[in-house]
């Protein structure tokens, strides 16, 4: 693998460059967090530093603890539709009876002998994510539940509290909501639901800038899914991202609206609330509430990519119409066709994230830039899901690096989207109705400042980037 030592410079100059793209932004210019900036990029460069350097044997081994998970995870989906289109990991490729399923390895399609009905080779991407990769969104809904009623999570999430806290000088309460986003989305908030009423602005900033940042545990195994036959340690390092990113959310939150009050719980980390109220449930019952609730997600998310979707293909389409223009014989006319044969709403965010993107350290390669940044633009609008099928097949055309593969996978590791915007913007504005108008305000300025911290993630990985194989599991 190829190293380039400038590239890892401009991807240090980039984390310091996206902060300044924040700071330009900023509700007040005078006042810079420097104490949140130092600690809040500290932090952010150990935890890299462990991951990468001294860290790559344990980041390898919890992705293959994880990925046993998400091999398991499987098994409802398989019982419900079958070997035909959800794969068993455990059986190995071989010669049998027409009519019978000839199984590859993991995450390869399955190949029909003559006299099978189907042949799957033509099946698409559409079918993975629908009937192999949504069931571990509900899987996983089911376990976090069960997990926070055995008490196994709240006890970790305090801990990365408590250090968010003590070196960055932010408030108890969102050093909690914060730290809960590493594992759960939006319900972070119901985790400081006491305190909500009396925070400052620049906490529900905060607070909303770190949902939109982090993912939760059941969509990281949706994307782990997509990606770990051509990155096999993405599920560690997208573990890894989602820790690194609460602590850039909360320096670019804190230059985007700098704090000017005096917080409620300043000082200290309040207790985590849900404890409480998953008291009220048995095990089995907490696993089969957080089941059903990943069934709305499961839903939300195919939804969402439906109508996204189409109503893309359908400006493209408008765009399409007009690049036909591009043959009419008035000279005007024809410039305006001319323009539209390359304009799509793809190619429109490709180009505004170009610069943002280099900064992440990507690459010096216009093609592999230029890639890398059309597969994050369209985040904004396509959400995680459709850059993320992208990015695999890219990368298993070789048409992106390995170094390209790792900062991309980490910058996409966030719900930095509209369709997450509703979602919420809605969800923390039904915790405190009587300050609904401040936090939608508070909606399009943390989008872009979680936006701005995922890029800051994608920059440290390309920081710590040596051109090793062991970084992607190789």
């Amino acid at each position: 693998m190829e190293f380039n030592l400038i590239l890892n410079v401009i991807s240090l100059v980039g984390l310091f460059g996206l902060c300044v793209v924040a700071w330009l932004g900023s509700e007040d210019r005078r006042l810079i967090p420097w104490n949140v900036i130092v600690w809040g990029i500290g932090l952010q460069l150990v935890i890299g530093l462990l991951v990468f350097v001294f860290g790559s044997e344990i980041v390898a081994g919890l992705s293959t603890l994880l990925n046993s998970v998400l091999d398991a995870s499987e098994a409802g989906s398989r019982f419900l539709f079958g070997q035909a289109l959800v794969p068993d990991p455990h059986v190995t490729p071989g010669p049998g009876p027409a009519g019978r399923w000839i199984v590859r390895a993991v995450g390869t399609p399955y190949v029909a002998i003559p006299g099978d009905k189907l042949n799957v080779n033509n099946l698409n991407l559409g079918y993975i994510l629908a009937f192999r990769a949504l069931p571990q969104v509900i899987f996983f809904s089911g376990l976090v539940a069960l997990l926070y009623r055995l008490h196994i999570i709240q006890p970790i999430v305090k801990w990365f509290a408590i250090i968010f806290q003590k070196t960055m000088k932010i408030s108890g309460a969102e050093s909690l909501s914060g730290a809960a986003n590493i594992f759960v989305g939006i319900e972070s908030a119901i985790a400081v639901k006491p305190f909500l009423q009396n925070m400052t602005r620049s906490e529900l900033c905060a607070i909303l800038t770190s949902c939109f940042g982090s993912i939760a545990s059941s969509v990281l195994a949706l994307y782990a899914g997509l990606l770990r036959t051509e990155f096999p340690a993405i599920t560690g390092h997208l573990v890894s991202a989602s820790i690194m990113t609460i602590p850039a959310c909360f320096v670019i939150a804190k230059l985007l609206v700098p704090e000017t009050g005096e917080p409620e719980t300043l000082g200290n980390v309040p207790e985590d609330p849900v404890e409480d109220s998953q008291t009220k449930l048995n095990p089995v019952d907490s696993l089969i509430v957080g089941a059903l609730d990943g069934v709305k997600m499961a839903v939300g998310i195919a939804a969402v990519i439906i109508a996204i979707l189409g109503l893309l293909a359908l400006v493209n389409l408008l765009f399409g119409s007009l690049a036909g223009l591009a043959e009419s014989q008035y000279t005007l006319v024809r410039l305006i066709g001319q323009l539209f044969q390359v304009v799509t709403i793809q190619n429109i965010l490709g180009v505004l994230f170009l610069p943002l993107t280099f900064l992440t350290g990507v690459s010096l390669d216009w093609t592999e830039l230029w890639q890398s940044s059309l597969i994050i633009g369209r985040r904004l609008f396509e959400t995680s899901i459709p850059p993320y099928l992208t990015l695999a097949q890219l990368a298993d055309q070789g048409v992106l690096s390995d170094r390209a593969l790792l900062i991309v996978s980490y910058v996409l590791c966030g719900f930095t989207h509209f369709a997450s915007y509703g979602i919420f913007i809605g969800g923390l504005a039904s915790l405190i109705p009587e300050r609904r108008s401040e936090v939608s305000a508070l909606g399009f300025k943390a989008l872009w400042g979680a936006t701005l911290a995922t890029l800051m993630t994608g920059a440290v990985a390309g920081i710590f980037y040596f051109g090793q194989q062991g970084a992607l599991g190789l």
